[in-house]
């Protein structure tokens, strides 16, 4: 099944949204990126937040609205301190373990807007105790080090201030023969990819509702922007596309419900939304209708914007659109590109179906 309308390939815009920087506040560049490729198709509006908004050209202002939502930030850091040795202080952005941290190459943003490269350091095994080599490293423990010798080099020369954003160094690549995506930010890149591909899937239906795809700022942080695009948009129906950590490498094979290649994960219940039984039910009876492969999760933990946008406009049934990815909220992440094309089929297939009577009954 293809709806793909879409004048460039999926990977190229894969590449460049997994490939932008921006942390948690910092979503500039991926927001850049969003514009090049849906400009051609949507309206495209942004607010003080840096939440980005496109609006269908073929809306019509009297139909109900579907929003299509993905969050554009990723987990990385924050400059806290510059060190009299040059080395940076820093704090995370979003949920890491702090193991997954130390020896990984990281890009500051500097005051002129380049990007420097450093290294986040720990103290090497050398020159440990007995005693620091038996207890895990933490955040605190660890600096950022670009290779300065002085506060004075690290200020003047490398030009890097306090609450510089940090993000993984990785450039995202593909696999063509096993067709397997690896690169940083899949979390939610993923998500705002399947918002602009089902967008260009969309081009040219007669639909029964407006749509409206979101880019939320701040969702590793609290799901601040989506507070805010959920009031300006008003849903009466909301997908969110969310790149969802698999649990296949792991966990016993009765219990897997979100591993690689074997379709978008839909969750019944995290931490903050149960999801509307009827829409779900309709959603899963809809793949199994035609032949998308599809997974279901009771998960224990996490939440997406979901967890904001239900809760707004008086009441939105929404949807969450898992896109399976391996070692989220690290530096390298792992996921299927058939994954996102399969998310992207379903919610086209869905939005083409929806009615206000259907809206109304879920």
């Amino acid at each position: 099944m293809s709806n793909r309308k879409a004048p460039f390939s999926t990977l190229s815009l894969i590449q460049e949204l997994s490939n932008a920087p921006g942390v948690s506040g910092f979503e500039d560049e991926v927001l850049q990126v969003g514009r090049k490729y849906a400009q051609e198709i949507a309206s495209i509006q942004e607010d003080s937040l840096r939440n980005l908004y496109f609006y269908r050209k073929a809306n019509t202002g009297d139909k109900p609205v579907i929003m299509l939502d993905a969050h554009s930030d990723e987990v990385g850091f924050m400059v806290q301190a510059i060190k009299p040795n040059g080395t940076l202080q820093f704090i995370t952005m979003g949920g890491w373990t702090d193991s997954s941290i130390p020896a990984h190459s990281v890009l500051v943003r500097n005051s002129e807007g380049k990007y420097i490269r450093g290294v986040v350091s720990a103290k090497p095994v050398h020159f440990m105790t007995a005693e620091e080599l038996s207890r895990p490293i933490s955040v605190s423990q660890m600096t950022i080090d670009v290779g300065s010798t002085s506060y004075q080099e690290t200020v003047e020369r490398y030009k890097i201030q306090v609450a510089a954003p940090v993000v993984p160094d990785v450039a995202c690549t593909y696999d063509q023969e096993n067709e397997l995506l690896m690169g940083k930010a899949f979390d939610c890149r993923l998500g705002c990819a399947s918002v602009i591909e089902t967008l260009w899937a969309l081009e040219g239906e007669k639909l029964a509702a407006d749509v409206v795809g979101t880019f939320a700022a701040q969702e590793e942080t609290g799901v601040r922007g989506s507070k805010v695009t959920a009031n300006r948009v008003k849903p009466d129906l909301c997908i969110i596309f969310e790149g969802s950590p698999a649990d296949d490498t792991f966990t016993p094979d009765y219990a897997i419900q979100t591993a690689i290649k074997r379709g978008p994960m839909l969750r019944h219940i995290d931490q903050g939304m149960i999801t509307n039984p009827r829409f779900i039910r309709y959603a899963l009876d809809l793949c199994r209708q035609l032949g998308i492969p599809v997974q279901e999760s009771v998960r224990t933990g996490g939440s997406t914007n979901g967890a904001s946008i239900h809760l707004s406009n008086l009441g939105v049934p929404c949807l969450v659109i898992g896109l399976p990815v391996r070692y989220i909220h690290s530096h390298h992440g792992i996921a299927a590109k058939a994954d996102l094309e399969h998310s992207v089929a379903l919610a086209t297939e869905l939005i083409k179906r929806m009615t206000p009577e259907r809206i109304a009954g879920f």
